[in-house]
C-alpha cells in the first residue's frame, strides 16, 4: 500500500511538473510571433527570422549540451538520425512551410490547418502503437479543436488556395514530428542535446534554402517599434534566440517527455491563446470575447485528453 501511495504521488508530481512545463514552453513559444511580427514589419523576411532565431538559440544551448555529453560524442554520432529528423522535420520543415503558407493564404487559416497537429499525433499513435483513442479522448480533442477555432477567430470570406493548404498540411506535419520526436528518446539523449542538434541543423537547412532562393533573405538594422515604445533590432532578436527557441524547445521537449506526445500536443494550444495575449500587449491587436472564450476550451479539452490517456500507455506519464 505504502509503495503504490508512493507510486501515485509520483506520476502526480510528474503531471503537474509536465504541465507547467508545457505551459512554460506554450507561452515562450507564443512570444516569437508578435516579436518577429516587430521585426517584419521593420523590412526583416521571415525567413532571415528563423534563421537568427533557431541559430542563436542552438548557439546559446551548445555549451550546456556539451557539458550534458561529457564527452560521449559516440551518442550523438548514434543518434544522427534522430536529430537530423528533428532539425529538418520539426524545425526547419515546420517553419518553412508554415511561412510559405501564410504567402498564399490568410494566417489564420494558416494556423488552423497546421495546428491539427495534435489529432495527426493520436492518428499516428494509434496506427503505429495500437494506441486506439478512447471517447473521452475524441471528445478532448473536438473540444480543442473548436476552442482553437474560436481563439483563431476567423471570418468568412478568408482566402485560401491549394497552394497554400498543400503548405499549411506540411507545417502540420512538421509540429506533429516535434511532438512525437520530442516524446523519443533515442539511445538516452539528452533533451538539450536534442534541442540543440535540431536548432543547428534546422536553422542551417532554412539558410541553405534560402540561399537557393525558396524564401527570400533580407534584413535591416532599424529600431524596431511596438505598442507604446521602440527599442534596438538586437534586443526582440535576443528575445527571439534565447527566450522563444532556447527556452521553449528545451522545455517542450522536457513536457512532452513527461506527458507523452499525446497530451503534450493538447497542452501546446496553449500556445494559440498566448500569441493571442502577447500581440494584444506588444502590438495592441486586442483579443475579442470569443477568443478568450476558445481559451478556456482548450483548456476544458487537455483536461479531456488527460482523462483520456491509458494507464499502459508508454508515452503516457
Amino acid at each position: 500500500m505504502a509503495t503504490l501511495t508512493h507510486d501515485t504521488v509520483v506520476v502526480s508530481n510528474r503531471l503537474r511538473t509536465g504541465l507547467l512545463t508545457a505551459a512554460l514552453s506554450a507561452s515562450t513559444f507564443g512570444l516569437s510571433g508578435p516579436l518577429a511580427r516587430g521585426l517584419i514589419d521593420t523590412g526583416w523576411s521571415p525567413a532571415a527570422v528563423v534563421i537568427v532565431r533557431v541559430l542563436l538559440g542552438g548557439v546559446v544551448l551548445l555549451p550546456v549540451a556539451v557539458v550534458q555529453l561529457r564527452g560521449d560524442w559516440n551518442l550523438v554520432r548514434r543518434n544522427a538520425g534522430l536529430l537530423a529528423g528533428y532539425g529538418l522535420l520539426a524545425i526547419a520543415t515546420a517553419q518553412l512551410a508554415y511561412f510559405n503558407a501564410v504567402a498564399h493564404m490568410d494566417v489564420g487559416v494558416a494556423l488552423l490547418i497546421e495546428y491539427t497537429a495534435p489529432i495527426a499525433v493520436v492518428i499516428y499513435l494509434w496506427l503505429r502503437h495500437s494506441q486506439k483513442p478512447g471517447r473521452t479522448t475524441i471528445l478532448g480533442a473536438i473540444i480543442g479543436v473548436i476552442g482553437l477555432i474560436l481563439v483563431l477567430n476567423l471570418r468568412s470570406g478568408t482566402n485560401t488556395s491549394w497552394i497554400g493548404i498543400a503548405w499549411a498540411s506540411g507545417a502540420m506535419v512538421g509540429a506533429a514530428a516535434y511532438f512525437i520526436l520530442s516524446a523519443h528518446a533515442g539511445d538516452a539523449v539528452p533533451g538539450t542535446v536534442l534541442a540543440t542538434g535540431g536548432l543547428l541543423v534546422g536553422g542551417l537547412g532554412i539558410l541553405a534554402a534560402g540561399l537557393v532562393g525558396i524564401v527570400p533573405l533580407h534584413a535591416t538594422t532599424g529600431s524596431v517599434g511596438f505598442q507604446g515604445f521602440t527599442v534596438p533590432w538586437v534586443v526582440p532578436i535576443l528575445a527571439l534566440g534565447v527566450v522563444t527557441a532556447a527556452i521553449a524547445y528545451v522545455t517542450g521537449i522536457a513536457a512532452t517527455r513527461m506527458l507523452g506526445s499525446r497530451l503534450a500536443s493538447f497542452a501546446a494550444l496553449g500556445e494559440v491563446l498566448a500569441a493571442i495575449l502577447f500581440s494584444w500587449a506588444l502590438l495592441g491587436q486586442t483579443p475579442a470575447p470569443i477568443q478568450l472564450l476558445g481559451g478556456a476550451l482548450i483548456l476544458i479539452g487537455v483536461v479531456f485528453v488527460r482523462l483520456g490517456e491509458p494507464a499502459d500507455d508508454q508515452n503516457a506519464p
